[in-house]
C-alpha cells in the first residue's frame, strides 16, 4: 500500500445539521450518530485498510486544523493542510495533489469526504480497491451509489442505457446530473442506469493533475509552478497565495463534466452521506410511531415519523406533531418540517439576520 494515499475534505461547515453543527464545530466533528467518535475520526479509521495512517491527509479549513489535531492526535500536523479560505473542491484536490505528487510520483490518491455513513467497511475496502485498480489505467474513478428512492438532494451519474450494473461493476460515465426535481428523479430511478453520486474519487495524481492541465489550465499552474516548495517551510505562504488567486469552483464542473475516462464503480457497502437530518433518519432507532429520538426525557404523544436530538438534561414533551424535525444543542431550537429540510440552508440567514449573536 506504499503509493496509496487518501485525502479526507473536511473543509465544510455543514449548515444543514444547524443547529448541532455551527461554524465553530461543523457536523465532521461531532458524533451525530452515538458511536463515541466524530465522523472524521471514523473516516480515518475507515481509510486505514486503503493507506497507511502517515500516507492520510486531511484538507480543510485554517480554523479546524486545531480541532483535526485535537481529534486525531495520531496523526503529524503536516498532514493536516489549512485551506486559508473555502474556494470549493478544485483547489483543495489541486493543493492534495500536487502535494502528495511532489513526494511520490506514483501516487494513488483516493478522495473521500468526512461525513458520510458507511457500513460493511470490508466491502468499501474492496471497493476502492477494485477503483483503484481501475486507477491505473489513466482513469478518474468515482463510486456510485445504487439508488433506493428518487432523492432530490443527491447529484446522480449516467451509465450507457443498456449498462444494467450489479454491485461492484464498472462502467464508463456517460455524464454527471445535477441534484434533479423530483420527476426527473423519479425517472433517473425508473431508467435503472443512473447512480448517486457519492462524491468520492479515486486516480493516480499523475492522472488528476494532467486532466487539470487539460480543463482548467489556470488552476493547474497555480498549484504547479513551485513544486519544489511542497513539503517545506514555504508551503503554506505559497498556498495562501494560490488560494487567493484561484477560481471557486467543484472538481465536478473543474474537471469530472469534461474528461472522458471517467469511469464508475458501483459501490457494494451501504452509504449515506448525511447530508441533513432526514438522511439519518433511516439509521436512527424508531418507536412504533416512527419516531426516532434522541434524549433520555423525552415524550412523545400522538406524535409520528419525527427526528428529535435534545440534549439528555433536557424534559421534552412533544404532542401531535407528525413529519417534522426537532434538534436543540447549544440552546438554540429548531423545528422543521421533514419536506422542507432541503431548504434549511435558505432559512438559516433569515434567522442569523434577526439573531446574529448566536452565531458567533
Amino acid at each position: 500500500m506504499k503509493d496509496n494515499y487518501c485525502v479526507i475534505m473536511a473543509g465544510g461547515i455543514g449548515s444543514r445539521f444547524w443547529p448541532m453543527s455551527t461554524p465553530t464545530k461543523p457536523k465532521q466533528f461531532l458524533d451525530v450518530l452515538g458511536m463515541g467518535k466524530s465522523l472524521l475520526q471514523l473516516t480515518f479509521e475507515r481509510l486505514t485498510s486503503i493507506a497507511p495512517a502517515e500516507n492520510i491527509y486531511i484538507v480543510t479549513n485554517a480554523d479546524y486544523v486545531d480541532l483535526c489535531a485535537e481529534q486525531l492526535p495520531q496523526m503529524n500536523r503536516a498532514q493536516i493542510l489549512a485551506e486559508p479560505m473555502r474556494k470549493n473542491t478544485a483547489p483543495a484536490i489541486a493543493y492534495a495533489a500536487a502535494k502528495i505528487h511532489a513526494l511520490n510520483p506514483n501516487a494513488k490518491m483516493a478522495v473521500a469526504p468526512s461525513d458520510h455513513l458507511i457500513l460493511k467497511e470490508n466491502l468499501f475496502a474492496d471497493t476502492i480497491n477494485k477503483a483503484i485498480e481501475n486507477a491505473e489505467n489513466d482513469k478518474l474513478v468515482t463510486l456510485g451509489i445504487q439508488p433506493t428512492r428518487p432523492d432530490t438532494g443527491y447529484g446522480y451519474i449516467e451509465v450507457d442505457g443498456s449498462s444494467k450494473l450489479a454491485p461492484g461493476s464498472t462502467a464508463n460515465v456517460e455524464q454527471f446530473r445535477e441534484k434533479p426535481d423530483l420527476a426527473t428523479a423519479e425517472s433517473f430511478l425508473a431508467s435503472g442506469n443512473f447512480f448517486w453520486n457519492s462524491g468520492i474519487f479515486i486516480w493516480k495524481t499523475e492522472t488528476i493533475l494532467k486532466s487539470l492541465h487539460d480543463f482548467q489550465p489556470a488552476l493547474y499552474d497555480l498549484f504547479t509552478k513551485e513544486m519544489g516548495k511542497y513539503n517545506t517551510n514555504s508551503e503554506q505562504a505559497m498556498v495562501n497565495q494560490c488560494f487567493a488567486d484561484c477560481e471557486d469552483i467543484s472538481i465536478d464542473f473543474a474537471v469530472m463534466e469534461h474528461a472522458k475516462n471517467v469511469d464508475v464503480v458501483v459501490a457494494t457497502f451501504d452509504w449515506s452521506d448525511l447530508g441533513t437530518w432526514g438522511s439519518l433518519y433511516t439509521h436512527m432507532d424508531q418507536d412504533e410511531h416512527g419516531n426516532a429520538v434522541v434524549g433520555d426525557n423525552v415524550t412523545m404523544i400522538d406524535s409520528k415519523n419525527c427526528i428529535v436530538n435534545v440534549p439528555n438534561d433536557k424534559l421534552v414533551m412533544i404532542q401531535g406533531l407528525e413529519n417534522q424535525i426537532i434538534i436543540e444543542a447549544d440552546g438554540n431550537l429548531m423545528i422543521l418540517s421533514q419536506k422542507d429540510e432541503q431548504d434549511l440552508k435558505k432559512f438559516l440567514p433569515m434567522v442569523q439576520q434577526k439573531s446574529p449573536k448566536f452565531f458567533d
